[in-house]
Order: C-alpha cells, then structure tokens, then sequence
C-alpha cells in the first residue's frame, strides 16, 4: 500500500511535466485563446504597428510612403488606402516628418532581427478616421472628421495611433526570454514612447482649444478616442486622455494627463489580442477590419483569423 502511494505521488508530476511539453502553441480557455509565443512571433507581430505608422505619418509630411522611400521594406504588400498629404504647419510638419523616418528604421530593424513579412493592406483614409471618431461620440460628426486637413486635425488622428506602439511593447517585454529581443524591444520602446509624448504634449499646449468646426476641446476629443480603445480592448482602463477627474491624476493632486499612465506612473502594456480588437474597430481579434481590412500579418494575428467568429 505505501509503495503504491509513493509511485502515485511521483507519477504526478511526471504527468503535469509531460502536459506541459505537449502543450500546442496555442490553447482554448473558456473562449479565448492563449498563445505560447515565441521571442520572435512578438516582436514580428509588432511590425503591423510599425508599417501603420510609417505609412501614415509619412504620407502626412510627404505625401508619399515607404513606396518611394524605402520600397523594399514593404515586401510587396500592397500600398495603403487613402492615406494622403495633411495641410499641415511648419512645425507640426517637421516633427511627424521625423516621427515618419523614425518608423521607417522601426521596421527596417525588425525585419533585420525576423524573418518579418509583407506590408498588410492598410486603411488610412479620412472616411476610415471620420467612422473612428463617430464611434468614439457615439454619434455622427458632422461635417466629417478629416485628419488630413489641418495640424490640430492630425495630431489628434495621430493620438489615435502613437500610443499603440508602447503598449504593446511594455506587453511583449515580460514574455520575452532572449537578450537580442529583449535588446531590441526596448530601443523601439524608448521612441515609441517619445513619440507619444511629443504629440501628447502638443496636444496638451491645446487641450482647451475648440476643435472647429464641431466646438469641441481638444482634450475630449482625446478622452472619447480614449474611452473607446479600453471599450474595444476589453482589458481595462489602459488609456487615458490628456484631462482626467484629479482623483484619477497624478497622486491624487493634479487633472493635467499629460502622459498615460497608472497610479504608480508605470506604463500600460497591451497584448497583441488587445491590440486587434482596438485596430480592427470590432472589438473581436476575428474580425478585421479597421486599419487592417484584411487582418495583420504574421503568426499570431493570423492565427485569430483562423478561428471561427
């Protein structure tokens, strides 16, 4: 009887070692999935981030992407919908210019780290952006909300991207196992956030002035595009806009929100399935559509694609 015992008791955890290592790459748990991602699924996913914003950020201060820039870092992905010139002012010009090429390194490093892949078709049309921020009102604007018309206009679209870029690094950042990626992950990271903070605090320089011609602040507009990602995310409260209630402040003691943050000041992470409900503007990491009207490229995204809706 005790030595049966004794070889049930060590069958146990041969048992759950076995599991483990039998484990596929990704398991259904009450609904979801859950991936075991590699290094290099993580940070290849990312890439649908870095094309995104290079192509729109670009084409804002050029009027023309990666096509003409560097067209061999699309690998013949097909150029993007609607993305075009914005009537934007010298400065404001000259720093989403900078951010532009900065993305163009973005995604020239990832493809040098991973195997990566093609440009997914992207959708950066004003009609696209006029039905982003109708769902974040709940309600049609009118006339149409259109990014490419003015600074204020852009930079305001721009809050609407740059802010996926850390988050879903400071996500990938506890996953990741080797030093190369680890390396890499934080390099992007630390732009990723600058950006975000420089278009944040252009916007907060502008947080009371009224967005014509709807007589809006700015700062709601940025609330409301808040507002709406945690709603498609479905994680939480991971972003937040440039005023908030000052119980919701820095300690307690301020409403300026100039950079997202907790409540111990520490970065919000995101994870790619977060990421893919927000972009696609369905709220489901099945349905594409959004900026990506065919769905994101590479492992992970495509494998959300494959399950049933």
């Amino acid at each position: 009887m005790g030595m049966n015992v004794q070889r049930e008791s060590m069958a146990t955890p041969i048992v759950a070692l076995m599991l483990v290592l039998l484990l596929p790459k990704y398991l259904p748990v009450f609904g979801t999935v859950i991936h075991q991602s590699s290094d290099a699924d993580l940070l290849a996913f990312s890439l649908n981030l870095e094309y995104l914003e290079a192509e729109f950020f670009l084409h804002g201060a050029l009027g023309y992407g990666l096509d003409k820039v560097a067209p061999q870092l699309t690998k013949g992905g097909p150029p993007p919908i609607g993305a075009t010139k914005a009537n934007l002012d010298d400065l404001t010009r000259d720093v989403i210019l900078q951010i532009g090429l900065q993305e163009l390194g973005h995604v020239r490093t990832i493809h040098k780290t991973v195997k990566g892949f093609p440009r997914p078709l992207l959708n950066l049309s004003s009609q696209l952006f006029a039905s982003l921020i109708n769902a974040a009102f709940g309600r049609e604007i009118r006339p149409s909300f259109d990014p490419y018309r003015n600074s204020l206009n852009f930079l305001i679209a721009s809050y609407a991207i740059s802010y996926a870029g850390p988050t879903v690094y400071v996500g990938d950042n506890p996953n990741l196992t080797g030093i190369t990626f680890k390396k890499v992950v934080a390099g992007l990271l630390g732009v990723e956030a600058g950006q975000d903070a420089v278009i944040r605090a252009l916007l907060y320089e502008r947080r009371e002035m009224r967005v014509m011609p709807y007589n809006i602040t700015v700062a709601e507009f940025t609330n409301r595009i808040s507002e709406l990602g945690n709603r498609l995310g479905r994680g939480g409260v991971k972003s937040e806009g440039l005023v908030v209630p000052i119980a919701l402040g820095t300690e307690g003691r301020v409403s300026g929100n100039v950079l997202s943050a907790d409540q111990n000041s520490l970065s919000y992470g995101r994870t790619p399935i977060e990421i893919l409900r927000i972009f696609y503007g369905s709220g489901d990491e099945r349905k594409p559509g959004g900026f990506f009207p065919n769905g994101a490229n590479g492992k992970i995204a495509r494998s959300y694609l494959s399950l049933p809706a």
